[in-house]
């Protein structure tokens, strides 16, 4: 039984994100919500007629929600093989950038805990401009657990 209710968890698609995934549908279990999270900017048409050009017969990727909607299918999946509910999985695809995407969320579904992996946490850019984790870390109205994933 976790002692969350609702827990919210962001990924990029990332192999670090994904273990993140997974040890949020670990402590949800059966007991509790689990909504997974994955930012993104929508495109402009311009931007996906050049992008098509260069990646030929793989463009559906940057169609439409295609990449959002994969990474989220695919996150579902190892949250359930972790151990969440499979009625208890919920995905939102959630347009901007990532931290403020992630803490309106939290806000939104009055998350209890946010979950994260810790990709950019150790690094030079992230020290220097800042990464989700410390990010989310510091702007958080609720825990945050930052999985090590790295």
């Amino acid at each position: 039984m976790s002692a969350y209710t609702t827990v919210v968890v962001g990924t990029d698609g990332s192999e670090s994100s994904m273990k993140a995934v997974e040890r949020a549908g670990a402590i949800v279990g059966d007991s509790a919500q689990l909504v997974i999270a994955c930012a993104f900017f929508p495109h402009e048409s311009k931007d996906v007629n050049s992008m098509s050009d260069v990646l030929k017969d793989e463009a559906y990727q940057v169609h439409g929600s295609s990449p959002t909607e994969e990474i989220l299918r695919t996150a579902r999946e190892r949250a359930v093989k972790a151990g969440a509910a499979t009625a208890n999985v919920n995905t939102r695809p959630v347009k901007g950038a990532p931290v403020d995407a992630l803490l309106q969320l939290v806000g939104d579904t009055k998350a209890d805990l946010l979950v994260v992996g810790n990709k950019g946490l150790n690094s030079i850019a992230g020290r220097l401009l800042g990464s989700v984790p410390a990010d989310v870390a510091r702007k958080s109205a609720c825990d945050v657990l930052i999985v090590h994933t790295v």
